[in-house]
Protein backbone atom coordinates (compact mmCIF):
# COMPACT_ATOMS: atom_id res chain seq x y z
CA UNK A 1 0.00 0.00 0.00
CA UNK A 2 2.54 2.22 0.60
CA UNK A 3 4.49 2.02 -2.58
CA UNK A 4 0.98 2.66 -4.21
CA UNK A 5 0.64 5.45 -2.68
CA UNK A 6 4.24 6.78 -3.41
CA UNK A 7 3.63 6.31 -7.21
CA UNK A 8 0.37 7.95 -6.81
CA UNK A 9 1.86 10.76 -5.45
CA UNK A 10 3.95 11.14 -7.96
CA UNK A 11 2.03 10.85 -11.30
CA UNK A 12 -0.52 13.07 -9.18
CA UNK A 13 2.65 15.95 -8.90
CA UNK A 14 3.58 15.59 -12.39
CA UNK A 15 -0.07 16.04 -13.66
CA UNK A 16 -0.37 18.90 -11.74
CA UNK A 17 2.57 20.41 -13.04
CA UNK A 18 1.97 19.47 -16.68
CA UNK A 19 -1.00 21.25 -16.12
CA UNK A 20 -0.13 24.37 -14.46
CA UNK A 21 2.73 25.35 -16.98
CA UNK A 22 2.01 22.80 -20.01
CA UNK A 23 -0.79 23.90 -22.46
CA UNK A 24 -3.79 21.53 -23.37
CA UNK A 25 -3.00 18.91 -21.26
CA UNK A 26 -6.40 18.80 -19.44
CA UNK A 27 -8.06 19.01 -23.21
CA UNK A 28 -10.66 15.88 -23.60
CA UNK A 29 -8.49 14.98 -26.49
CA UNK A 30 -5.05 14.31 -24.47
CA UNK A 31 -6.82 13.02 -21.88
CA UNK A 32 -8.02 10.60 -24.04
CA UNK A 33 -4.95 9.65 -25.69
CA UNK A 34 -3.40 9.60 -22.64
CA UNK A 35 -5.98 6.55 -21.01
CA UNK A 36 -5.33 4.55 -24.25
CA UNK A 37 -1.49 4.77 -24.05
CA UNK A 38 -1.36 3.55 -20.41
CA UNK A 39 -3.85 1.12 -21.53
CA UNK A 40 -1.80 -0.40 -23.82
CA UNK A 41 1.60 0.01 -22.66
CA UNK A 42 -0.40 -1.79 -18.90
CA UNK A 43 -0.99 -4.71 -20.69
CA UNK A 44 2.70 -5.08 -21.72
CA UNK A 45 3.89 -4.22 -18.15
CA UNK A 46 1.52 -6.82 -16.99
CA UNK A 47 3.79 -9.43 -19.03
CA UNK A 48 6.38 -8.03 -17.94
CA UNK A 49 5.59 -8.25 -14.36
CA UNK A 50 5.04 -12.11 -14.16
CA UNK A 51 8.63 -12.85 -15.36
CA UNK A 52 9.97 -10.17 -13.14
CA UNK A 53 7.98 -11.98 -10.64
CA UNK A 54 10.03 -15.26 -11.29
CA UNK A 55 13.32 -13.50 -11.25
CA UNK A 56 13.63 -13.56 -14.59
CA UNK A 57 13.85 -10.70 -17.53
CA UNK A 58 11.84 -10.82 -20.86
CA UNK A 59 14.34 -7.91 -23.37
CA UNK A 60 12.10 -9.45 -26.67
CA UNK A 61 8.78 -7.88 -25.52
CA UNK A 62 9.33 -5.05 -28.24
CA UNK A 63 10.35 -7.23 -31.21
CA UNK A 64 7.58 -9.73 -30.20
CA UNK A 65 5.04 -6.48 -30.41
CA UNK A 66 6.71 -5.29 -33.76
CA UNK A 67 6.70 -9.14 -35.47
CA UNK A 68 3.24 -9.91 -34.26
CA UNK A 69 1.75 -6.30 -34.94
CA UNK A 70 3.16 -6.45 -38.42
CA UNK A 71 1.76 -10.18 -39.42
CA UNK A 72 -1.78 -9.01 -38.56
CA UNK A 73 -1.60 -6.81 -41.39
CA UNK A 74 0.71 -9.05 -43.85
CA UNK A 75 -1.66 -12.33 -43.14
CA UNK A 76 -4.71 -10.43 -43.84
CA UNK A 77 -3.50 -8.18 -46.84
CA UNK A 78 -0.24 -9.61 -48.32
CA UNK A 79 -1.45 -13.36 -47.51
CA UNK A 80 -4.94 -13.26 -47.79
CA UNK A 81 -6.18 -15.16 -44.69
CA UNK A 82 -9.32 -14.36 -43.21
CA UNK A 83 -9.59 -12.30 -39.89
CA UNK A 84 -10.80 -15.46 -37.76
CA UNK A 85 -7.94 -17.38 -38.84
CA UNK A 86 -5.52 -14.49 -38.28
CA UNK A 87 -5.58 -13.32 -34.37
CA UNK A 88 -5.45 -17.22 -33.19
CA UNK A 89 -2.51 -18.31 -35.53
CA UNK A 90 -0.58 -14.89 -34.03
CA UNK A 91 -1.29 -15.40 -30.83
CA UNK A 92 -0.65 -19.09 -30.94
CA UNK A 93 2.80 -17.96 -32.19
CA UNK A 94 3.50 -15.16 -29.39
CA UNK A 95 2.99 -18.16 -27.18
CA UNK A 96 5.51 -20.70 -28.96
CA UNK A 97 7.84 -17.62 -28.65
CA UNK A 98 7.69 -17.46 -24.99
CA UNK A 99 7.62 -21.47 -24.58
CA UNK A 100 10.96 -21.60 -26.30
CA UNK A 101 12.33 -18.87 -24.05
CA UNK A 102 11.13 -20.75 -20.95
CA UNK A 103 12.67 -23.88 -22.30
CA UNK A 104 15.68 -22.43 -22.90
CA UNK A 105 16.19 -21.06 -19.34
CA UNK A 106 14.52 -23.78 -17.48
CA UNK A 107 16.04 -26.84 -19.09
CA UNK A 108 19.41 -25.25 -21.07
CA UNK A 109 20.20 -22.95 -17.82
CA UNK A 110 20.73 -20.12 -20.26
CA UNK A 111 20.72 -16.94 -18.65
CA UNK A 112 17.23 -14.94 -19.00
CA UNK A 113 19.31 -11.88 -20.50
CA UNK A 114 21.07 -13.56 -23.08
CA UNK A 115 18.12 -15.62 -24.00
CA UNK A 116 15.83 -12.52 -24.58
CA UNK A 117 18.10 -10.58 -25.89
CA UNK A 118 19.13 -12.90 -28.40
CA UNK A 119 14.94 -12.96 -28.88
CA UNK A 120 15.42 -8.71 -29.50
CA UNK A 121 17.31 -9.36 -32.44
CA UNK A 122 15.74 -12.42 -33.71
CA UNK A 123 12.19 -11.54 -34.11
CA UNK A 124 12.44 -8.01 -35.36
CA UNK A 125 14.78 -9.80 -38.32
CA UNK A 126 12.01 -12.13 -38.89
CA UNK A 127 9.77 -9.16 -39.16
CA UNK A 128 11.43 -7.22 -41.75
CA UNK A 129 12.93 -10.47 -43.62
CA UNK A 130 9.03 -11.67 -44.26
CA UNK A 131 7.75 -7.95 -44.98
CA UNK A 132 11.02 -6.98 -47.36
CA UNK A 133 11.28 -3.88 -44.55
CA UNK A 134 8.00 -2.42 -46.37
CA UNK A 135 5.35 -0.95 -44.13
CA UNK A 136 2.34 -2.61 -43.34
CA UNK A 137 -1.07 -1.52 -42.69
CA UNK A 138 -4.73 -1.92 -43.32
CA UNK A 139 -6.80 -1.63 -46.13
CA UNK A 140 -10.50 -0.07 -46.53
CA UNK A 141 -12.46 -3.45 -46.31
CA UNK A 142 -9.93 -4.73 -43.28
CA UNK A 143 -11.45 -1.75 -41.29
CA UNK A 144 -14.33 -3.57 -39.39
CA UNK A 145 -11.01 -5.85 -38.02
CA UNK A 146 -9.84 -2.34 -36.70
CA UNK A 147 -12.84 -0.69 -35.16
CA UNK A 148 -12.90 -3.28 -32.62
CA UNK A 149 -10.28 -1.64 -30.94
CA UNK A 150 -10.64 1.49 -31.78
CA UNK A 151 -14.41 2.12 -30.04
CA UNK A 152 -15.01 4.59 -27.75
CA UNK A 153 -17.65 5.15 -25.15
CA UNK A 154 -18.64 8.26 -23.97
CA UNK A 155 -18.55 9.23 -20.22
CA UNK A 156 -20.44 12.74 -20.59
CA UNK A 157 -18.04 14.48 -20.64
CA UNK A 158 -16.87 16.97 -23.60
CA UNK A 159 -14.56 15.33 -25.87
CA UNK A 160 -13.45 12.62 -23.92
CA UNK A 161 -14.35 9.15 -24.23
CA UNK A 162 -13.05 6.07 -22.84
CA UNK A 163 -11.03 3.71 -25.42
CA UNK A 164 -11.97 0.23 -25.75
CA UNK A 165 -8.54 -0.83 -24.87
CA UNK A 166 -9.49 -0.47 -21.48
CA UNK A 167 -11.30 -3.68 -21.09
CA UNK A 168 -8.96 -5.94 -22.07
CA UNK A 169 -6.55 -4.47 -19.77
CA UNK A 170 -9.02 -4.39 -16.98
CA UNK A 171 -9.66 -8.16 -17.46
CA UNK A 172 -6.01 -8.90 -18.11
CA UNK A 173 -5.55 -6.84 -14.71
CA UNK A 174 -8.13 -8.42 -12.64
CA UNK A 175 -7.50 -12.11 -14.24
CA UNK A 176 -3.29 -11.53 -13.22
CA UNK A 177 -4.33 -10.49 -9.68
CA UNK A 178 -6.36 -13.25 -8.86
CA UNK A 179 -4.14 -16.05 -10.57
CA UNK A 180 -0.86 -14.53 -7.84
CA UNK A 181 -3.06 -14.00 -4.23
CA UNK A 182 -6.30 -16.83 -4.70
CA UNK A 183 -4.76 -19.34 -6.27
CA UNK A 184 -1.72 -21.92 -5.62
CA UNK A 185 -0.34 -21.98 -8.03
CA UNK A 186 0.33 -17.66 -7.60
CA UNK A 187 1.51 -18.49 -4.48
CA UNK A 188 4.61 -21.03 -5.78
CA UNK A 189 5.28 -18.24 -8.62
CA UNK A 190 6.12 -15.75 -5.75
CA UNK A 191 7.71 -18.42 -3.80
CA UNK A 192 9.71 -19.15 -6.75
CA UNK A 193 11.04 -15.62 -7.27
CA UNK A 194 11.55 -15.08 -3.70
CA UNK A 195 13.94 -18.24 -3.35
CA UNK A 196 13.90 -20.62 -6.53
CA UNK A 197 16.08 -23.66 -4.58
CA UNK A 198 14.24 -23.57 -1.67
CA UNK A 199 10.72 -23.78 -3.51
CA UNK A 200 11.71 -26.63 -5.74
CA UNK A 201 13.17 -28.28 -2.37
CA UNK A 202 9.61 -27.86 -1.04
CA UNK A 203 8.16 -29.83 -3.58
CA UNK A 204 6.95 -27.02 -6.17
CA UNK A 205 7.35 -27.24 -9.78
CA UNK A 206 9.28 -24.26 -10.37
CA UNK A 207 10.55 -24.82 -14.27
CA UNK A 208 7.04 -25.41 -14.93
CA UNK A 209 5.95 -22.01 -13.43
CA UNK A 210 8.78 -19.95 -14.62
CA UNK A 211 8.35 -21.31 -17.94
CA UNK A 212 4.45 -20.37 -17.52
CA UNK A 213 5.51 -17.12 -16.76
CA UNK A 214 7.46 -16.24 -20.10
CA UNK A 215 4.28 -17.76 -22.06
CA UNK A 216 2.50 -15.58 -20.47
CA UNK A 217 4.43 -12.60 -21.17
CA UNK A 218 4.97 -13.34 -24.73
CA UNK A 219 1.25 -14.00 -25.48
CA UNK A 220 0.65 -10.72 -23.72
CA UNK A 221 3.30 -9.02 -25.57
CA UNK A 222 1.51 -10.48 -28.80
CA UNK A 223 -1.59 -9.42 -27.78
CA UNK A 224 -0.70 -5.94 -27.29
CA UNK A 225 1.24 -6.02 -30.97
CA UNK A 226 -2.26 -6.23 -32.12
CA UNK A 227 -3.89 -4.14 -30.75
CA UNK A 228 -1.18 -1.35 -30.83
CA UNK A 229 -1.36 -1.62 -34.74
CA UNK A 230 -5.18 -1.71 -34.59
CA UNK A 231 -4.62 1.94 -33.05
CA UNK A 232 -1.89 3.24 -35.12
CA UNK A 233 -3.48 1.39 -38.66
CA UNK A 234 0.23 0.85 -40.35
CA UNK A 235 3.48 0.21 -39.33
CA UNK A 236 7.49 0.30 -40.14
CA UNK A 237 9.03 -3.27 -38.87
CA UNK A 238 12.68 -1.34 -38.48
CA UNK A 239 11.15 0.61 -35.47
CA UNK A 240 7.85 -0.22 -34.62
CA UNK A 241 7.90 -1.09 -31.02
CA UNK A 242 11.28 -0.06 -30.19
CA UNK A 243 12.34 -0.09 -26.33
CA UNK A 244 8.50 -0.87 -25.57
CA UNK A 245 10.48 -3.60 -23.39
CA UNK A 246 12.09 -0.52 -21.60
CA UNK A 247 8.59 0.89 -20.99
CA UNK A 248 7.05 -2.41 -19.98
CA UNK A 249 10.00 -3.11 -17.24
CA UNK A 250 10.07 0.46 -16.12
CA UNK A 251 6.34 0.74 -15.21
CA UNK A 252 6.95 -2.79 -13.52
CA UNK A 253 9.69 -1.87 -12.11
CA UNK A 254 8.50 1.74 -10.78
CA UNK A 255 4.90 -0.08 -9.80
CA UNK A 256 6.58 -1.75 -7.10
CA UNK A 257 7.60 -5.77 -8.91
CA UNK A 258 11.46 -6.46 -7.49
CA UNK A 259 13.80 -7.11 -9.80
CA UNK A 260 15.18 -10.37 -7.62
CA UNK A 261 11.79 -11.84 -7.97
CA UNK A 262 8.77 -12.38 -5.94
CA UNK A 263 7.24 -9.03 -5.33
CA UNK A 264 4.69 -8.03 -7.97
CA UNK A 265 1.72 -5.92 -8.34
CA UNK A 266 -1.24 -5.41 -10.34
CA UNK A 267 -2.13 -2.06 -9.18
CA UNK A 268 1.07 -0.86 -8.88
CA UNK A 269 2.51 -1.77 -12.61
CA UNK A 270 -1.00 0.45 -13.67
CA UNK A 271 -0.04 3.24 -11.85
CA UNK A 272 3.71 2.76 -13.01
CA UNK A 273 2.45 2.69 -16.73
CA UNK A 274 0.23 6.01 -16.27
CA UNK A 275 3.04 7.64 -14.48
CA UNK A 276 5.53 7.03 -17.55
CA UNK A 277 3.12 7.78 -20.03
CA UNK A 278 2.15 11.69 -17.87
CA UNK A 279 5.73 11.98 -17.90
CA UNK A 280 6.12 11.70 -21.31
CA UNK A 281 3.66 13.74 -22.39
CA UNK A 282 4.59 16.34 -19.97
CA UNK A 283 8.18 16.07 -21.03
CA UNK A 284 6.39 16.93 -24.69
CA UNK A 285 3.74 20.04 -23.29
CA UNK A 286 6.44 21.79 -20.96
CA UNK A 287 8.76 22.21 -24.38
CA UNK A 288 11.17 19.87 -23.00
CA UNK A 289 12.28 18.32 -25.96
CA UNK A 290 11.30 14.45 -26.74
CA UNK A 291 14.80 13.59 -27.16
CA UNK A 292 14.32 14.01 -23.40
CA UNK A 293 12.08 10.64 -22.83
CA UNK A 294 14.84 8.09 -22.75
CA UNK A 295 16.84 9.55 -20.37
CA UNK A 296 13.41 10.04 -17.99
CA UNK A 297 12.79 6.32 -18.56
CA UNK A 298 16.76 5.69 -17.75
CA UNK A 299 15.99 7.85 -14.85
CA UNK A 300 13.20 6.12 -13.34
CA UNK A 301 14.82 2.56 -14.51
CA UNK A 302 17.56 3.74 -11.85
CA UNK A 303 16.04 4.98 -9.23
CA UNK A 304 13.89 1.77 -9.17
CA UNK A 305 16.96 -0.40 -9.12
CA UNK A 306 18.49 2.29 -5.91
CA UNK A 307 14.92 1.85 -4.32
CA UNK A 308 14.73 -1.93 -4.19
CA UNK A 309 18.18 -2.13 -3.32
CA UNK A 310 18.16 0.28 -0.72
CA UNK A 311 14.92 -1.42 1.16
CA UNK A 312 16.23 -4.68 0.78
CA UNK A 313 19.01 -3.80 3.19
CA UNK A 314 16.66 -2.03 5.30
CA UNK A 315 15.33 -4.98 5.89
CA UNK A 316 18.27 -7.13 6.34
CA UNK A 317 19.23 -5.23 8.90
CA UNK A 318 15.62 -4.84 10.94
CA UNK A 319 15.91 -8.72 10.55
CA UNK A 320 19.40 -8.88 12.24
CA UNK A 321 18.19 -6.79 14.93
CA UNK A 322 15.23 -9.05 15.47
Amino acid sequence: MRKHLGILGILLAVGVTASLFGDNFLTGYNLQNLTQRTALFSILALGAGLVIATGGIDLSIGSVVCLAGIAVPWLLVERGWPPWAVIPAVLAGSALIGLCHGLLVTRLRLQPFLVTLCGLLLYRGIARWMTGDQSQGFQGEFDAVRSIALARFPTGLESYRVPATVIPLAVLAAAIGLFLHRTVWGRWLLATGRSEPAARYSGIPTANLVTAAYVACSLIAGLGGMLFIFDIGSAQPSDFGNFYELYAIAAAVLGGCSLRGGEVSVTGIVLGAATLQVLRTAIILLGLGSQLEFAVIGAVLLAGVAADELVRRLQARRAGRT
